[in-house]
C-alpha cells in the first residue's frame, strides 16, 4: 500500500548557503502576503475569487517590475509551490477545516517548497536550486525511493531543517487480539481499560522558571539591540527543547500502542474549548491530547489497526462499568468513587476506559454514535416539568 510519507532531518549550512536561504524565505514570505493580500481584497471588494492560475500569471507580471525584479534571484519554483499553499490554506478555510489565512512573518518559522525539478538528489546528497554545495545532512534514518518534492525550513530557534516527501510502500502489521479502550487525563497521560497508566512528564511545567526568567529578560531588552536577538533565541531555544521531548514522547506512546493493540476506542475531544478553562489551560496544552489523537489516527490507517472514536458527550467517567448506573455529578477531585447501585469501588479513570472501550466497540460493531448523556438529561427534564405541573 503507497502512503505519502514524510522524513524530516536537521541540517546545517555554510555561510553561502545560509544567505541564499535567508534570500529565499524572504522572497517565499513575500509571496505568500502579497498573494494573500490580493485574493483577500479580490473577495471582499470585488466578490471574486482569485485561484492558484490567476496568481501564477500576475506573478509573472510582478517579477517583470522594477521595484519587485529582485524576486529573480530565487528559484521560481518555490515561489509557485508557495501560491499553491496559499491555495491550498483557502481550500481548507472554505471547507472549514482551518482559520482565515493569516500573514507570515519575519520571526516566525520560515520555510520553502522545491519540486522535482529544483533540486537534485542521487540518494546520497541533496544539491537545492540556486546552490553549487550539497546540504549537510544529519542522517537519523534511511529512506527508499525518490522524494517528489522536498521542503526547507528554520524555526524560531533558527535550527535548519530538510524534509523529503516520499510515496513509501507500507505493509500493515500482523493482526492481533488485544483491544483497549483509553482514557486521556491530567494526572496521567493515558489510561488504559487494562489498567495500565502512562504518567504525565509534564515538560512544560519542568521548564516553566526557566522559561519565565528568559521572557523576564527578553521583555528588559532594548528593541533592536543584539542583546535582545540573544535574549529572544535563548527564549526559542527553551520552547524548541520542551516542544521536541513532548513530541517524542507522544511518538514513542503511539507507536507502542498501534503495535500491541487491534482496535483502539478513543474520546472525540474538543481539545480548543476544554483549554478556555483558565485553571487548566497550561495542563492540558502541556499533555498534547489532540496530538496523540493524531498521531494514532495516521497510524492505524497506516499499519492495519482500527480507531474508534465515541461521542463526546458519552458519560464515561461517572457510569459504572459494572451495571451501568450513572452519577447526576462527579467533580474532577474525586478520583475513586463506590457505585451506590451495585457497591463497585472505581478508579475513576479505568472507570472511564472500560466504558470507552464498550462504547468504542458499539459504535464500531453498529456504526451509531452513543450518547446516554442526552437520553438521561431529557428524563430529569421530563420529570422536572412533571412535577412543577403537579404543584401548580
Amino acid at each position: 500500500m503507497l502512503k505519502s510519507r514524510a522524513y524530516r532531518y536537521r541540517f546545517y549550512p555554510t555561510e553561502e548557503q545560509k544567505q541564499i536561504l535567508a534570500r529565499t524565505f524572504g522572497c517565499v514570505r513575500y509571496v505568500y502576503n502579497w498573494g494573500l493580500r490580493l485574493k483577500t481584497d479580490a473577495y471582499y471588494k470585488k466578490g471574486q475569487r482569485l485561484y492558484y492560475k490567476d496568481l501564477s500569471a500576475q506573478l509573472t507580471v510582478l517579477k517583470r517590475q522594477p521595484e519587485t525584479v529582485w524576486l529573480n534571484g530565487v528559484s521560481s519554483v518555490a515561489l509557485q509551490q508557495e501560491l499553491r499553499h496559499l491555495d491550498r490554506t483557502f481550500l481548507n478555510f472554505f471547507e472549514g477545516r482551518s482559520g482565515y489565512p493569516q500573514f507570515h512573518k519575519k520571526r516566525d518559522r520560515q520555510f520553502a517548497t522545491y519540486a522535482a525539478s529544483a533540486f537534485k538528489w542521487d540518494g546520497e546528497q541533496l544539491i537545492l536550486a540556486k546552490m553549487q554545495e550539497p546540504l549537510n545532512i544529519r542522517w537519523s534514518r534511511y529512506f527508499a525511493g525518490v522524494p517528489s518534492t522536498v521542503t526547507v525550513s528554520k524555526d524560531t530557534a533558527e535550527r535548519y531543517f530538510v524534509t523529503f516527501f516520499v510515496e513509501a510502500e507500507i505493509q500493515p502489521k500482523e493482526p492481533t487480539q488485544p483491544q483497549i479502550g483509553i482514557d486521556l487525563g491530567l494526572t496521567d497521560a493515558v489510561i488504559l481499560s487494562t489498567g495500565q497508566k502512562f504518567g504525565n512528564p509534564r515538560f512544560f511545567r519542568k521548564d516553566e522558571k526557566r522559561l519565565a526568567k528568559a521572557q523576564w529578560r527578553l521583555a528588559k531588552k532594548q528593541k533592536g539591540s543584539k542583546n535582545r536577538q540573544k535574549a529572544r533565541l535563548k527564549v526559542a531555544r527553551i520552547r524548541a527543547k520542551i516542544a521536541d521531548r513532548r513530541q517524542d514522547f507522544l511518538n514513542k506512546l503511539s507507536t507502542q500502542l498501534i503495535n500491541e493493540n487491534q482496535v483502539i476506542a478513543v474520546e472525540s475531544l474538543q481539545v480548543k474549548n476544554m483549554i478556555r478553562n483558565r485553571h487548566l489551560t497550561k495542563s492540558i496544552a502541556d499533555v498534547g491530547w489532540g496530538e496523540l489523537v493524531r498521531q494514532l489516527e495516521y497510524k492505524a490507517d497506516w499499519y492495519g489497526r482500527t480507531l474508534v472514536k465515541i461521542d463526546k458527550f458519552y458519560p464515561s467517567s461517572n457510569r459504572c462499568f459494572d451495571c451501568g448506573y450513572i452519577l447526576p455529578r462527579m467533580p474532577l477531585r474525586v478520583r475513586l468513587w463506590t457505585c451506590p447501585k451495585c457497591g463497585v469501588q472505581h478508579d475513576r479513570d479505568v472507570n472511564a476506559a472500560q466504558n470507552i472501550l464498550a462504547a468504542g466497540l458499539a459504535v464500531f460493531a453498529c456504526g451509531e454514535a452513543v450518547r446516554p448523556a442526552r437520553k438521561l438529561k431529557s428524563q430529569r427534564a421530563g420529570k422536572l416539568q412533571r412535577s412543577r405541573k403537579a404543584n401548580s
